[in-house]
């Protein structure tokens, strides 16, 4: 006989799978965002509900991230999403965090990133990489991989993927007034003058805004272009992040009218 809690295991997977389901038959009659960007939240406390902890922990939950990433790709180009603007690493992660478990950060990005280059989908589908932040504060291998990624696909344009490494959004901004100022007088200053020299020039502001783990907070991404976004904030860590958890957060979005400040 069957234990009841494999049982209740069984039953629940079969109610994820009919709903899920369902949210991707109601997905045709949403309104998609055509740009979305995501707080990835959680790895390391992931890791820890898996029974991963200290270096081991990190390790593990950094990586289960970067694998969780190339799904959820996969199902924004599905719905018909053409931008994602994703946060990995930021500033004040130099500062906040020991040194080793910056140096895994930056190696399983590294990792992935060369990565990139040999997924076949990645050029068939024609994906535009695109960074930000302040690429000087990285590892010169971890730049040259950055850089490689963005040279191999500069003239893509079906879908653009924006990855924020040593990203801040607030030294976004003040960088954006230094080119400014560079170029023009202060007296021309203007709102559409400093986007110009945002790093996602000439690209339209994100729709929606995920953040997952719970944490209910911005951080600091994008604060300039997200003055008109959507937020959405999910409880599940980022690597347990589900199909379902995404297509919930289109659908919110989808179901909100939205005023632009009206």
């Amino acid at each position: 006989m069957l234990p009841l809690q494999f049982i209740k295991k069984k039953i629940k997977q079969l109610f994820y799978v009919l709903y899920q389901k369902r949210l991707e038959r109601e997905a045709s009659q949403w309104q998609i965002p055509y740009h979305i960007g995501i707080i990835l939240d959680g790895n390391r406390r992931y890791a820890k509900t898996e029974g991963f902890f200290d270096a081991a922990r990190r390790q593990y939950g950094h990586s289960e991230g970067g694998d969780k990433l190339e799904e959820v790709l996969h199902w924004c180009d599905e719905l018909g999403v053409k931008i994602v603007s994703i946060w990995i690493c930021s500033l004040d992660n130099f500062t906040n965090r020991e040194e080793d478990e910056v140096a895994e950060i930056f190696n399983v990005i590294e990792t992935k990133m060369r990565s990139l280059l040999t997924i076949e989908g990645l050029h068939t589908n024609q994906i535009k990489v695109r960074p930000m932040g302040n690429l000087e504060l990285l590892p010169l291998s971890l730049q040259e991989a950055i850089r490689d990624v963005e040279e191999a696909t500069k003239n893509y344009d079906k879908f653009i993927l924006n990855v924020a490494v040593a990203y801040g959004g607030r030294e976004e901004i003040v960088e954006a007034f230094r080119r400014h100022l560079k170029s023009e007088l202060a007296e021309e200053l203007s709102a559409d003058k400093i986007t110009a020299h945002l790093y996602t020039s000439n690209l339209p502001d994100p729709d929606l805004i995920i953040r997952t783990s719970g944490e209910i907070r911005l951080s600091g991404f994008m604060l300039w272009q997200s003055a008109y976004s959507e937020y959405y904030f999910c409880d599940t860590y980022w690597p347990s992040f589900r199909k379902i958890d995404f297509l919930r957060a289109i659908r919110d979005y989808s179901h909100r009218e939205r005023r632009f400040g009206r």
